[in-house]
C-alpha cells in the first residue's frame, strides 16, 4: 500500500473531489472542515460551478482529475456521472490515490468489478459512497434489531421529479439504497426479486414497487417514485418481538413491543443521536485511509446492491416481453 498521509510532513491526508455538483459540492464542503484533512483542490468541467466552490472553500479549481492529480492528493471523491466513475476510478487508483466512488459504483457489474480489481492491485482503499447507513436514524435501527429475528421490511423513498435527473430512473438513483439497506439489515444476500416498474412522466422508469427475499427468509419491499409533491422516506421493521419505524427525515424510530393476546403493546421512541450522515460516511473513509482496515461499505458490497437494482430492470423487461400481445395474422 502507498505511504499514508501520517507518514506525510504536515501529517494532513490531501483530498480532493472530482465532480462538484450537488453532491460533489457537499463532499468538498464537508472535507474542508474534517480535523487531519486538507481539502487541495475539485475537478469539474464546469469553471463557473468549480470556481463557486473553490471560491467559497479557499482551494485549487482544476478542469479534469489529471490536473488535480498533479495537485498532489492522498485520497479522492469521485461524484462524477456515473458512465465516467470506471475511467475516473482507474485513473486515480493507477497513481496510487485512495478513492470514494459515489453510488452506485459504475453503470454496469463488469465495470464496478473491473474497479475493484484495479483498487486490489495497487493497494489502495476502495470505498462506495453508500450515505445512507451513516445516518443516525438508519443506525438507531439497526442497533433495535440487533440479534432480533426479522421477519419483513418495508421501505417507502419517494418525492418530486429531481430536474437534474437524466441518464438514471428511480431504480438507481433511489432503490439501490433501500437495497444496500436491506442487505445491511439482514446481513443476508437477495435471492429473489419481483420487479413491477414503469414510467408515467419521464423517459425512464420514475415508478417501482419491487419485493424480494433474502437467503436468510427476509421478505422485504420497496416503493419508490418520482411522482409524490413532497419528500417522504421511512422504514419499518417486523421482527418475532418487535415492530420498528423509523422516519429519516425527522429522525424518530419507535419501537413496538411486548405484544399481548388481547392486542396491547408496549411502545417507546428510540435515542437517535445527531450526525451529519455525510460527514460521518467520510470520516470513515478517512479512517480506513489511516489504518489501512476495510472501509465501511466496500466496493463488493457497492457490486452486489448494483446488481440487484440492474436484475430488477432486466426482470421487468423481461416480463414485459412476455406479456407483450403477439401480432395478430390475417387469414384470406
Amino acid at each position: 500500500m502507498r505511504q499514508s498521509a501520517k507518514d506525510d510532513a504536515d501529517g494532513l491526508l490531501r483530498v480532493g473531489v472530482v465532480g462538484v455538483g450537488v453532491m460533489g459540492s457537499n463532499h468538498a464542503r464537508v472535507f474542508a472542515d474534517l480535523p487531519g484533512v486538507r481539502l487541495v483542490g475539485v475537478a469539474d468541467p464546469d469553471r463557473k460551478q468549480r470556481d463557486f466552490v473553490s471560491g467559497a472553500l479557499g482551494c485549487t479549481a482544476v478542469g479534469d482529475v489529471e490536473a488535480l492529480l498533479a495537485a498532489g492528493v492522498d485520497a479522492l471523491t469521485i461524484a462524477a456521472p456515473t458512465h465516467l466513475h470506471l475511467e475516473l476510478a482507474l485513473t486515480c487508483i493507477k497513481r496510487g490515490v485512495h478513492v470514494l466512488v459515489e453510488k452506485p459504483i459504475a453503470p454496469s457489474v463488469g465495470e464496478g468489478r473491473a474497479i475493484i480489481a484495479a483498487a486490489r492491485r495497487a493497494g489502495v482503499i476502495l470505498m462506495v459512497g453508500h450515505v445512507e447507513r451513516f445516518n443516525p436514524t438508519v443506525e438507531a435501527i439497526k442497533e433495535a434489531i440487533r440479534d432480533e429475528d426479522i421477519l419483513s421490511i418495508a421501505i417507502t423513498r419517494v418525492g418530486p421529479f429531481p430536474p437534474r435527473m437524466s441518464n438514471v430512473g428511480v431504480v438507481i438513483d433511489l432503490a439501490v439504497h433501500d437495497i444496500d439497506l436491506i442487505r445491511w439489515f439482514t446481513d443476508s444476500e437477495i435471492v429473489e426479486i419481483q420487479p413491477q416498474v414503469s414510467s408515467a412522466i419521464a423517459e425512464r422508469e420514475d415508478i417501482a414497487l419491487l419485493q424480494f427475499r433474502t437467503e436468510s427468509g427476509v421478505l422485504a419491499q420497496v416503493n419508490t417514485n418520482w411522482l409524490t409533491p413532497f419528500k417522504a422516506r421511512n422504514i419499518t421493521i417486523a421482527t418475532a418481538k418487535k415492530y420498528i419505524m423509523g422516519d429519516l427525515l425527522t429522525g424518530q424510530v419507535t419501537e413496538c413491543f411486548g405484544f399481548q393476546p388481547d392486542g396491547s403493546y408496549s411502545m417507546r421512541h428510540l435515542s437517535v443521536r445527531y450526525a451529519e450522515p455525510l460527514r460521518s460516511e467520510l470520516q470513515a473513509f478517512v479512517a480506513a485511509i489511516r489504518t489501512g482496515n476495510a472501509p465501511a461499505v466496500t466496493g463488493e458490497e457497492g457490486v452486489a446492491s448494483l446488481e440487484v437494482a440492474i436484475r430488477c430492470l432486466e426482470g421487468h423487461a423481461a416480463n414485459a416481453a412476455a406479456q407483450r400481445p403477439s401480432p395478430r395474422r390475417l387469414t384470406g
